[in-house]
């Protein structure tokens, strides 16, 4: 994402915890920075990718970097997160004057690196449409959803879906095991027809026998936090809500499937 924003022309100021990180940005314009804080005394926008809301509050408050920023600047906050906390970042960053904007991205790294990510956002619509053009940069499909956390909300229910869809999966290949048919022909044969899907186009491809362990624990975590974030519904979510929890478990067992 970084990498596409230089790519574009803007001029690009960066930070990361790791040096190693920096790599990705070989042969594009940049000026590196050694700490979060001198990063925002040269950024009118500052994008983030952190792993979870409190990483975020620490760098924003105790990092200084809400501070550092110039009144009028944009932070945004690309992780996926609770929206009840994309609502309190906003009020943490009123008192310094500083728009907070959270654009969460679907897509992955193969989407990053092909610029066509897509981003859910939410937020004043004005301060939107200033960033707007930053995220063009590195996305195809923008949508504006509502006003503070909506953006989180539309991420989290598009990774609900994603691994419902993968329950479907792992429940049509069971039966289709019980009755004889080869796994793999028949997962190739509904990629190219009417029954196909993300989740099933990524079995085998970006979600391998390697990866996808790793992958199944980290849609656990944003299960947790869709989870939080539809307790005030009650139980009529918790069919859906148990049904994506189920898919994302099913992973590991999907793609030794899919691998014959």
């Amino acid at each position: 994402m970084a990498r596409a924003v230089a790519e574009a022309g803007y001029p690009l100021h960066a930070y990361a915890r790791r040096k190693a990180s920096f790599g990705v940005l070989d042969g594009v314009p940049y000026e590196a920075h050694d700490s979060v804080t001198e990063l925002g005394a040269h950024s009118d926008v500052v994008g983030l990718c952190l792993s979870d809301d409190p990483d975020v509050r620490e760098v924003a408050t105790a990092g200084g970097l809400l501070e550092s920023l110039a009144p009028g600047s944009v932070l945004v906050n690309h992780g996926t997160g609770l929206p009840s906390f994309a609502v309190e970042l906003a009020g943490l960053a009123a008192p310094y004057r500083v728009e907070v904007v959270d654009a969460p991205v679907s897509g992955g790294h193969a989407g990053a690196a092909e610029k066509r990510l897509t981003v859910l956002v939410g937020g004043d619509p004005e301060v939107v449409a200033r960033v707007r053009p930053v995220f063009e940069t590195f996305a195809t499909t923008i949508a504006h959803l509502g006003g503070h956390g909506a953006g989180q909300t539309g991420k989290l229910l598009n990774n609900t879906l994603l691994m419902a869809n993968q329950e479907n999966i792992a429940e049509l290949l069971d039966v289709a095991g019980r009755l004889g048919l080869d796994l793999p022909a028949l997962v190739d044969v509904i990629r190219a027809g009417t029954g196909s899907s993300v989740a099933l186009q990524s079995l085998g491809r970006a979600i391998t026998t390697d990866n996808a362990e790793h992958l199944s624990r980290l849609q656990l975590i944003d299960m947790d936090i869709y989870r939080k974030a539809v307790a005030s519904l009650g139980d009529e979510v918790g069919a859906l809500t148990d049904r994506a929890v189920a898919g994302a478990q099913a992973l590991p067992r999907l793609a030794r499937l899919v691998s014959g």
